[in-house]
């Protein structure tokens, strides 16, 4: 798997509506990320996974709420495979590991949200 930032990219356009899954996009062989607001509060990430890629089981210390944008998922939570697509919203508990596996090109929207 190839983690891609997009540096030039980051932000979000102050007072106006975008359309979060084509602020990234699909690479082959690749997980395509870039960062629209990064506090000490949290971060908000959207992802863009090929087909067959993934982020393998970790852990962090706060909540993570991941946003299905585009395509299928499965995410596995403290062991338990947790399917979701497009239009659904997937909490991922503080302290429980946590995987993420694209079953079809996949995009996301990521909200970490972090204890002051």
């Amino acid at each position: 798997m190839s983690l891609k930032q997009v540096p030039e990219q980051t932000g979000l356009p102050p007072a106006q509506p975008v359309e979060l899954a084509a602020l990234v996009a699909y690479q082959g062989g690749a997980v395509v990320s870039r960062t629209l607001v990064k506090k000490n509060g949290g971060t908000v990430t959207v992802f863009a996974f090929d087909a067959g890629q993934a982020l393998s089981e970790h852990t962090a210390p706060f909540d993570a709420i991941v946003q299905v944008l585009d395509g299928n998922v499965d995410l596995v939570i403290g062991g338990k495979q947790i399917p979701a697509h497009a239009g659904q919203t997937v909490l991922l508990p503080a302290g429980i590991p946590h995987a993420v596996n694209a079953t079809t090109e996949f995009k996301m929207l990521l909200i970490m949200v972090r204890d002051s």
